[in-house]
């Protein structure tokens, strides 16, 4: 990777992108309806969006060979849904930091790679000032700066705004937290940022809104959405709602008014299909972990390398799996089709049996997986058929072949 020297350089041997200048906020973007508003755009990185872009140009085996030396294996089921990795464990901070969505993995990570010197920045989302929920892309310099972006953002972020600001700096050393749009456009322009040495840090991620969305599914699903602070859809199959005085409110899936937000998910989350974030060096989440503990795949030696910084502060277990999805999945298919939302005290009891007798732990993941793709592989051939074929990876076409989906 040729490094690019901080001072600015003259116009003869400036790179391509130098002649180009990002597009305003709010305007339209080469994706059109697709964009997911990474960030790419924002800057003059949009000189290579064509190509970056993953709803644009999907290249998501190529990258994958790029980055990890190889292709995930199709004959290797746990490869076909979680992507290309040295080990999956289960982890929960010992001494967990408060107000973090969960104990604070990803800070810790995040701030151990500053406290060590691997890297000089971090580029995380704080909260804007004025909204709880209007994500700030910044790059963290301190500990305190990362620890300030703890809890997810449950909306389209544009991380890669900063990616400008990183260049500019002269940054050699960065780490990188995002989610699957965002580190695929950050891994196809990664070679032009003139860093000596990128990390990046994923978390599994669907069904992003914008602001407005957000406003929706709250008003339309908790009792005082004016007072959440963050939610997560969780392993027990309810929406877990936790509030400013502490309290947690928890709502069946099963009972969520799917004809109201049916529409409230962005297009590009409903054309996504790089859930686990295979791009990432190393990716913590939930969805593969028992209930109240985080899921961690090593995907590369880099991976490894951040996950050793803060080993000693974490218990851990082997990952398990329990259960069926398949049934579950098939049944889930025509119920969202048709926006069937059954009365609360049905969706509580089924929440209830569901919890007891169905998947768990990797089956769970698998379960999300499988019914967030079969979705998604309708709304793309019913909005975008002619980019079908090329859209959608091969491993999510294998996962999707195993159910009959309607016409």
């Amino acid at each position: 990777m040729t490094a690019v020297n901080s001072s600015t350089p003259s116009s003869s041997s400036r790179p391509a992108h130098y002649k180009a200048k990002g597009l305003k906020p709010g305007g339209p973007r080469p994706a059109k309806a697709l964009c997911s508003e990474c960030g790419l755009c924002d800057t003059h990185y949009i000189h290579y969006v064509k190509e970056a872009c993953a709803f644009i140009n999907q290249q998501f085996e190529a990258l994958e060979d790029q980055i990890h030396g190889r292709s995930r294996q199709l004959e290797d089921e746990a490869e076909t849904y979680f992507g290309v990795h040295q080990s999956m464990t289960a982890a929960r901070k010992k001494d967990p930091i408060e107000g973090a969505q969960w104990t604070g993995i990803v800070s810790s990570i995040a701030c151990e790679m500053l406290n060590s010197g691997k890297v000089e920045g971090v580029v995380c989302v704080q909260n804007s000032p004025d909204d709880r929920f209007q994500p700030m892309p910044i790059i963290a310099r301190t500990p305190d700066e990362v620890l300030a972006a703890r809890v997810n953002k449950p909306t389209l972020s544009p991380n890669l705004s900063v990616l400008e600001q990183v260049e500019q700096s002269g940054l050699k050393r960065l780490l990188v937290i995002g989610v699957g749009c965002q580190i695929q456009a950050l891994r196809a322009v990664q070679d032009k940022l003139g860093l000596e040495k990128l990390y990046v840090l994923g978390t599994p991620c669907v069904d992003n809104v914008t602001r407005a969305g957000l406003q929706k599914f709250l008003e339309t699903t908790s009792r005082s959405p004016e007072t959440v602070v963050h939610y997560e859809f969780m392993q027990d199959f309810r929406v877990h709602f936790k509030h400013e005085d502490g309290s947690i409110e928890k709502v069946p899936f099963f009972g969520l008014n799917t004809k109201e937000l049916k529409d409230v998910f962005a297009p590009s989350c409903m054309s996504c299909f790089d859930y686990v974030n295979g791009l990432a060096d190393l990716v913590v989440g939930y969805m593969g972990a028992p209930f109240r503990w985080q899921w961690i795949l090593v995907r590369n030696d880099t991976g490894q390398e951040m996950l050793d910084l803060v080993q000693s502060q974490l218990e851990t277990q082997p990952v398990s799996s329990r259960g069926d999805r398949r049934q579950a999945v098939q049944q889930s298919i025509p119920a969202y089709d048709k926006g069937v939302t059954l009365p609360m005290w049905a969706a509580q009891l089924m929440g209830v049996v569901i919890e007891r007798v169905g998947p768990k732990g990797l089956e769970y993941a698998r379960f999300s997986i499988d019914s967030h793709f079969t979705r998604n592989y309708l709304y793309v051939q019913r909005n975008y058929p002619d980019k079908l074929n090329d859209h959608v990876p091969e491993f999510a076409k294998r996962i999707v072949g195993q159910y009959k989906l309607p016409h």
